[in-house]
């Protein structure tokens, strides 16, 4: 293996003391896909970057608005209209030139999911709507990608891993819930810190994963209240009735996701 450099050596110093430099080389050698560079997105990219996963790749189709400062820490003012990968990526560079970073300005999409996911060993699902997260479980699970996901609304959140034997997200919410009945962000609000909160916990889990640290939520589904900083664990099975990762599955190719969840296509 190529040995550290001096530079890195004393980059990564302090995390070195946990893990030695055979973590280190392990995470220079891992790349991770990050779904959505919002409020959770944005924080996992940066210490994903800090702590030297070897490759990042960054997916959102968006444009910087104002109303997203508040929580999507990485952007500035003068950033407002520019595409947000661009703005991450440069953002990124600046903190870790070492990495590298592969930008996917686009919406993720049954028809591009598996050839863009298949080139990562690990997703971070920072979605925000219901078609991308049923989009990036199954798409993880036909590939067996470990997926780390996460939501957030007001100052509440959840978080955890699905890992290519299950549970996946299916085995949680078999179905979405009907239009209209779940607010999202713009319409209930959402806390910046709450978001920070749960990207961070992401992060933090993608990172034991690739270094094989076994202490990772799965089976776990982690629920943040910020309001109360109050944390609630629920215990996730694998539904052995699955319709994505049960041995009697009926899901074998992905599908049209708008349909799935009732939405209308734009």
């Amino acid at each position: 293996m190529v040995e550290l450099t001096p530079s890195e050596i004393e980059r990564y110093a302090r995390q070195l003391l946990l893990i030695g430099p055979k973590g280190q080389r392990a995470l220079r050698r891992k790349s991770v896909l990050i779904v959505g560079l919002g409020g959770l997105g944005v924080p996992a990219a940066l210490y994903l970057a800090a702590a030297g996963v070897g490759r990042l790749g960054l997916l959102d189709d968006g444009r910087v608005e104002l109303s997203n400062l508040h929580r999507q820490i990485i952007y500035q003012t003068s950033d407002l209209g520019r595409s947000k990968v661009e703005a991450v990526a440069e953002k990124l560079s600046a903190l870790n030139p070492s990495i590298e970073l592969t930008k996917h300005p686009v919406r993720l999409s049954a028809q591009s999911a598996l050839e863009i996911l298949r080139a990562y060993d690990l997703i971070l699902d920072g979605s925000d709507n219901f078609p991308t997260r049923y989009l990036v479980n199954d798409a993880s699970v036909l590939l067996k990608k470990p997926n780390v996901h996460g939501s957030v609304l007001g100052w509440e959140g959840q978080v955890t891993v699905f890992l290519p034997d299950g549970p996946c997200y299916r085995c949680l919410y078999p179905k979405p819930p009907a239009p209209g009945t779940v607010p999202d962000c713009a319409a209930a609000g959402v806390m910046g810190t709450t978001a920070g909160f749960v990207g961070l916990i992401q992060a933090n889990e993608a990172l034991k994963i690739l270094l094989e640290i076994r202490s990772q939520l799965r089976g776990r589904l982690l629920l943040v209240d910020t309001r109360n900083l109050s944390f609630t664990e629920i215990a996730l099975r694998r539904d052995p009735h699955c319709a994505l990762c049960s041995e009697q599955a009926t899901i074998k190719t992905l599908i049209d996701y708008e349909s799935f969840c009732n939405l209308a296509k734009e």
